[in-house]
């Protein structure tokens, strides 16, 4: 009689191994999914905050905010190398912004963040909307200019000097 081996997994291990490593890899994915979303929102953050530092500095120079975030308006050596973009993922696609009150002596920043419940929607100011004619300093005339509405529904982590 010939004794036979056999070296090797059985279709039935393989297959418990397979599901086994699917599951494991689903729970990584995941962490690591909330992990960008959290990432982008604090660099939707951070950028804001370097507008809202760069919008200071225009004031001091103008008297007054400018007209649009614009790189003709903001970047300069002293004010900003360049106008950042939201990160790709959910939100905006740029920054929301305006200038308010009479000589744009007043401005409202924003952006969506991904995470509805982040800590810092709780801390901001949810300015409510509005809408005048002024002119700002970098303008030939008065334009009309109409502000974002911000509620923490929408996600809008908004900002005023």
């Amino acid at each position: 009689m010939r004794k036979t081996e056999n070296k090797g997994f059985t279709l039935i291990e393989l297959l418990v191994v397979i599901a086994i490593i699917g599951i494991l890899s689903s729970v990584v994915l995941t962490s690591l999914n909330s992990a960008r979303q959290k990432s982008r929102d604090a660099k939707r953050i951070a950028e804001l905050r370097q507008l809202q530092t760069a919008l200071q500095l225009f004031y001091e120079d103008n008297q007054g905010y400018p007209s649009a975030l614009t790189a003709a308006n903001l970047v300069t050596p002293r004010y900003t190398p360049s106008i950042p973009i939201p990160p790709v993922g959910g939100g905006d696609t740029a920054y929301l912004y305006s200038p308010i009150g009479t000589g744009c002596t007043d401005y409202h920043i924003g952006v969506t963040l991904e995470n509805e419940n982040h800590d810092v929607l709780s801390g901001d100011i949810n300015a409510a909307a509005i809408s005048e004619t002024n002119q700002c300093p970098d303008e030939a005339s008065a334009t009309a200019k109409t502000d974002f509405t911000s509620t923490d529904a929408d996600n809008i982590y908004d900002l005023k000097p």
